[in-house]
């Protein structure tokens, strides 16, 4: 996970084939991105992935002051990749959880390689990682 000051994308490639057509990037302040892998072994437990996911994301937020957060899919580096629908499943729940307790939540277009603008300030809490 990754505090930003800014954070900005824009597609580039588009690597699902059933993903959604997505021509718009978007662009953000003062939020956590969370760069998420899934991988085989959390679908064996998809609430409790989920439950995971969310405590640990919060954590960083509230961290960094921020009730915004990003998910973001970075399985292309995983050595164990859990499937995508899988994985695109677990951050809409997610995403509607958080939303429900009144946080700020998005994603990134699910199934895109993109082009990011990264601004995180040079503290340590601004970057974490937590594996689960």
């Amino acid at each position: 996970m990754m505090f930003c000051d800014e954070f900005g994308y824009e597609p580039a490639v588009k690597n699902l084939e059933e993903a959604p057509d997505v021509s718009q990037g978007a662009s953000f302040e003062k939020v956590l991105v969370a760069f998420i892998q899934a991988e085989e072994k959390d679908e064996v437990d998809p609430k409790g992935t989920e439950d995971k996911l969310l405590n640990v994301v919060k954590w960083g937020a509230r961290k960094n002051e921020s009730r915004h957060v990003i998910l973001h899919s970075f399985a292309h580096l995983a050595e164990s990749k859990a499937s995508a629908e899988f994985t695109h499943e677990i951050f809409n729940r997610a995403q509607h959880r958080m939303i429900k307790a009144d946080w700020q939540c998005d994603q990134t277009p699910f199934g895109y390689f993109l082009d990011l603008k990264i601004v995180a300030p040079g503290v340590s809490q601004a970057r974490i990682f937590k594996s689960f």
